[in-house]
């Protein structure tokens, strides 16, 4: 099973694996307090790609597909699978839309 939760909500006892797919460490957020399991920037968006979808709606079935590509092969990315068909995972991200985000695209690729 595959979650998508924001980093800023409280770890759950149901989440599993808890997993940041960020780059970058989310501003305001101290480690400890994330509750993670693995920061996975082997699995986010590239700087150059995440720079130019910008967080803008319009933008992201482009953004998804680029993305889709730069994963091709990534074994960070099969990890992950393996970690969800073992139990619960929870992908972490910091963005603010909620549907518009890398870590949406992620959990439909190892969803597939």
């Amino acid at each position: 099973m595959v979650r998508v939760k924001r980093i800023y909500e409280a770890p759950a006892e149901d989440d599993g694996t808890r997993v940041l797919v960020d780059r970058l460490w989310p501003r305001g957020v101290r480690k400890q307090a994330a509750a993670l399991d693995w920061w996975a920037t082997e699995v986010a968006p590239s700087t150059a790609l995440r720079r130019a979808f910008a967080h803008h709606g319009e933008r992201f079935e482009a953004f998804a597909e680029a993305y889709r590509r730069e994963l091709e092969g990534n074994r960070a990315l099969e990890e992950l699978r393996r970690l969800a068909a073992k139990g619960t995972l929870t992908l972490l991200y910091a963005a603010r839309d909620e549907e518009h985000n890398h870590a949406r695209v992620l959990e439909a690729l190892i969803r597939d």
